[in-house]
């Protein structure tokens, strides 16, 4: 088997396995779509699992050496401040990231 037969193969497989995760549940649980266990987990895990994110993007500010936090605070305020706004979600998100990438590859705070 040549290398690009190889890459091509495991590829496929990483594809298959990935969709077959993805649709299972659907398959398995189409039934049951108005359980009040998977209308909790539907209601409550994006939630948890966005405050599980953000919290583990912010363990490691620093707060007593300049710029104190600065970039990561602000952009955060930015990505809450527009989904308050607006509600939408990717447009805030987007917008929180591209600001501190900025702030962050051209030093502004530095």
């Amino acid at each position: 088997m040549s290398g690009a037969t190889y890459l091509i193969a495991v590829i496929a497989v990483m594809t298959a396995a990935t969709f077959l995760t993805r649709v299972t549940p659907f398959v398995l649980l189409r039934n049951m779509a108005d359980h009040p266990l998977l209308l909790f987990l539907g209601r409550y895990t994006p939630p948890a699992i966005m405050t599980i994110l953000v919290l583990y993007s912010l363990r490691e500010i620093n707060l007593t050496t300049a710029p104190f936090g600065a970039p990561e605070l602000i952009a955060s305020l930015i990505t809450v401040t527009l989904h308050l706004w607006l509600r939408h979600a990717l447009l805030s998100i987007f917008t929180g990231t591209a600001f501190y990438m900025f702030v962050v590859q051209t030093g502004f705070f530095l």
